[in-house]
C-alpha cells in the first residue's frame, strides 16, 4: 500500500512509515551487506542496528568497488541523516529525496529504529503504508 505524497498535509513520519524492514547487524561486514542487496532489487538501503539501536546506514554505492569483504560496514556506514517518527511527513519526503536510496531512516529519542520512511520510484508516493 502506498500514501501519495500530496495527500499527506498533516501527517507526521509515524503516519507514513515503512515497519517491514530488515536491520542488519551492526556486525555485519562488507561481504554481507553486499550479498544483502545482492537479494533483491527492491533494497536501496541497508540499516545496521545493535539491539534495535541504529548504527548507521548503507546504499550499494557505499559497499561498491575494491572494499575488502570482510571489513566491517559500519565503518563505511552513513550515521545519519535520521528523522524522528514525530515530524511532519513532508520532513521525511524531503529528507528521503536527498539521499540516492529514496529512504531515510527512522529513529525515536532513544536511538530506537522504528522504521524507514520511502518513497516510491516514480516519487508521487511513500511505500510500505500500512
Amino acid at each position: 500500500m502506498a500514501r501519495r505524497l500530496q495527500d499527506a498535509a498533516g501527517l507526521t513520519v509515524l503516519d507514513v512509515i515503512h515497519r517491514r524492514f530488515t536491520a542488519l547487524p551492526a556486525d555485519a561486514t562488507i561481504g554481507q551487506v553486499r550479498d544483502w542487496f545482492a537479494a533483491s532489487s527492491s533494497r536501496r538501503m541497508a540499516v545496521l542496528a545493535h539491539e534495535g539501536r541504529y548504527v548507521g546506514s548503507l546504499t550499494p554505492a557505499h559497499v561498491a568497488g575494491d572494499l575488502d569483504a570482510a571489513r566491517l560496514a559500519s565503518e563505511v556506514a552513513q550515521h545519519g541523516p535520521t528523522i524522528a517518527p514525530d515530524a511532519p511527513a513532508s520532513a521525511g519526503e524531503k529528507l528521503a529525496l536527498l539521499t540516492d536510496a529514496r529512504r531515510v531512516p527512522v529513529v525515536d529519542g532513544d536511538g530506537q529504529i522504528l522504521g524507514i520512511v520511502s518513497v516510491t520510484n516514480d516519487l508521487t508516493a511513500f511505500c510500505g503504508v500500512a
